[in-house]
C-alpha cells in the first residue's frame, strides 16, 4: 500500500509550495518507488510550482461524461479512460489535477470521482501526495479515504494558528481516518517566535515544525522557476527537509 500525505491549511500560507517540496524530497531523497501528486484545489497551480504542463483534469472529464459516451463503452468504462488519460508523466513522479467543473455548483461530484480513481489508481505508487483545496470546508471531502500524514500549514500570524486550531477541531469532530497531523508553520522571522508561541499555547495547538522566510524562494517563484530550480542550501527547502526525514518516510 502506497503511503499517502496530504496538506491542508487557509488559503496564502504556502501550502502549494511545500507540497511541491515534499515531491521533490520523495524524489531526490526517498527514492523507493514512483510518486503520485495530486492537486485537488480546484484553484489548480501544482502544476507550476513543480513545472509541468496539464492537458487534463478529472473535472473536464467529469463535463465530458455529460457529453455523447463512445458506442460500445459504459459511463464508468470511459471516465476510467478519461481519467488515465488525465494522469501527466514527469521525472520520477505523476501529477493528477482536479481542476475546476466548467459548470456552476458544488465540486462535491468531482471529490467522489477523484476519490474512486485515486484509489484505484494509487495502488501503482510507493507515495501518494494530495495537495487539498485552502480552507476547513473541504475536510470532510477529502479525495482520499485514508491518509499517513497530515500537514496542516499555517504562516505565522495569530489568525494562522486560529485558522490551524479549528481545522483540527474539524478533523476530531468528523473522526477522519488520520494517522499523523502535524502542524507546519511557514515562513517564519525570527521576530515572529515568542508570539508565535504564545498564540499556540493559547490556542492548544502543539508546532511540529517550522519553516523560515526565504527571499530565494520569493525570487524564484518571481521569476517563475520550479521548485527544482531551487538551491539544495535555500534555508527553506532544508527546513522543510528536516521536517519531512522525520515525518514523512516513516
Amino acid at each position: 500500500m502506497p503511503r499517502v500525505i496530504a496538506l491542508a491549511g487557509k488559503g496564502g500560507v504556502g501550502k502549494t509550495t511545500l507540497g511541491g517540496m515534499l515531491v521533490r524530497y520523495l524524489v531526490e531523497k526517498v527514492g523507493t518507488g514512483p510518486v503520485l501528486a495530486v492537486d485537488a484545489d480546484p484553484n489548480s497551480n501544482l502544476n507550476e510550482v513543480l513545472g509541468v504542463s496539464v492537458h487534463s483534469t478529472i473535472g473536464e472529464a467529469r463535463e465530458k461524461l455529460k457529453q455523447d459516451v463512445p458506442t460500445g463503452m459504459s459511463k464508468d468504462s470511459w471516465l476510467e479512460y478519461k481519467v488515465q488519460e488525465a494522469v501527466i508523466e514527469a521525472k520520477g513522479f505523476d501529477l493528477l489535477v482536479m481542476g475546476r467543473p466548467e459548470g456552476p455548483g458544488c465540486y462535491c461530484a468531482a471529490n467522489s470521482m477523484a476519490k474512486k480513481y485515486i484509489d484505484a489508481l494509487k495502488g501503482n505508487y510507493s507515495f501518494v501526495v494530495v495537495d487539498n483545496e485552502a480552507g476547513m470546508e473541504h475536510m470532510s471531502r477529502l479525495v482520499t479515504q485514508d491518509v499517513d500524514v497530515l500537514y496542516v500549514i499555517s504562516d505565522p500570524t495569530p489568525r494562522g494558528i486560529l485558522t490551524v486550531s479549528r481545522i483540527l477541531s474539524i478533523i476530531n469532530e468528523l473522526g477522519l481516518h488520520i494517522a499523523r497531523t502535524i502542524v507546519i508553520v511557514n515562513r517564519l522571522h525570527e521576530k515572529d517566535e515568542v508570539m508565535l508561541a504564545k498564540t499556540a499555547a493559547e490556542r492548544g495547538v502543539v508546532i511540529g515544525g517550522t519553516v523560515r522566510d526565504d527571499e530565494a524562494l520569493v525570487r524564484g517563484d518571481a521569476a517563475e522557476k520550479t521548485i527544482f530550480e531551487l538551491a539544495p542550501e535555500s534555508v527553506s527547502l532544508s527546513d522543510a527537509y528536516a521536517i519531512f526525514d522525520k515525518t514523512a518516510g516513516s
